[in-house]
């Protein structure tokens, strides 16, 4: 039996995840009383049990102060039962910007404020964030990408480094991306926008393509890039981080920039157990 505990910052996406995972075939129970849970697991243990894949849905509001939570998982652990811990976790901007469009009450605001439980939360949930298996931070995350990485995790056994990788094509004329991690300029190379042929294309038509990567430039900051992203990855790994923003930028966003992304995308996508995504901000300006 696979067994999967998920559990994670309030409005996060506990709940998303849930339904993914039923999606998938794991029969979901939420928010079971922790009192009950060994009890829970006993019946999934005991030799009747016909349920091979089973999600246990965990947070602040079964047990306020996760006290008895954490208890249990302790002793899961010391017993070596088999089972996984994702967590969800979001900024904390990014949190009170979907409670507020939501208009639904923090957990563990009471009468205070909105931030105030949030806080209390994180605080309450830090221990048990450092022992989880798979830790998902959708401040900025698609729900089509969750929805991929979960598939690879639970339907094809991948495996997963805890990170996800996002590669973002833009143009500086309209803006560095806000959330940007790591920042390069391509305008070093020759725009192709003052090609009559090639202006109205972008850096995924083949033409386009083709004069960028034509020279020997382009292919140089390729491979120096992958080689410093090869050393920066797992040590991202190792402090603990959950997201890349790896920004590649030209004058309109529309060709260098997108060719140079399309290119990092296709070499990094074999040569890691992270997740990765590709988007293209200014192409259609």
């Amino acid at each position: 039996m696979r067994f999967v505990i998920v559990t994670g910052m309030s409005g996060a996406g506990k709940q998303t995840a849930m339904k993914m995972l039923e999606d998938m075939g794991f029969y979901c129970v939420d928010n079971l009383p922790v009192p009950l849970i060994d009890r829970f697991i006993e019946m999934l243990s005991s030799p009747a049990g016909e349920l091979g894949k089973v999600a246990l849905g965990l947070d602040v509001r079964a047990d306020q102060d996760f006290t008895e939570a954490e208890r249990m998982l302790s002793s899961l652990r010391e017993k070596n039962y088999p089972f996984e811990l994702i967590f969800m976790d979001a900024e904390e901007q990014v949190l009170i910007k979907r409670y507020k469009e939501s208009r639904r009450m923090h957990p563990l605001a009471g009468t205070g404020s909105l931030e105030s439980g949030i806080r209390r939360e994180r605080e309450i949930l830090k221990n048990v964030k450092k022992t989880a298996d798979y830790v998902f931070d959708t401040s900025n995350l698609l729900t089509r990408v969750l929805k991929e990485e979960l598939d690879r995790i639970f339907l094809q056994g991948g495996e997963f480094e805890n990170l996800i990788i996002r590669i973002v094509s833009f143009g500086f004329k309209y803006g560095i991306p806000m959330d940007a991690d790591l920042v390069f300029d391509v305008r070093f190379l020759p725009n192709p926008y003052y090609i009559d042929e090639l202006k109205h294309m972008s850096g995924n038509d083949e033409p386009v393509h083709s004069y960028v990567m034509g020279f020997p430039e382009a292919a140089e900051f390729l491979e120096r890039l992958t080689d410093l992203l090869h050393f920066l990855i797992p040590n991202y790994v190792k402090e603990g981080k959950h997201q890349l923003v790896i920004a590649i930028g030209c004058t309109g966003g529309r060709h260098r920039s997108v060719t140079l992304a399309g290119e990092l995308y296709d070499r990094l996508k074999t040569q890691g157990r992270y997740g990765l995504t590709i988007t293209h901000r200014d192409e259609k300006l």
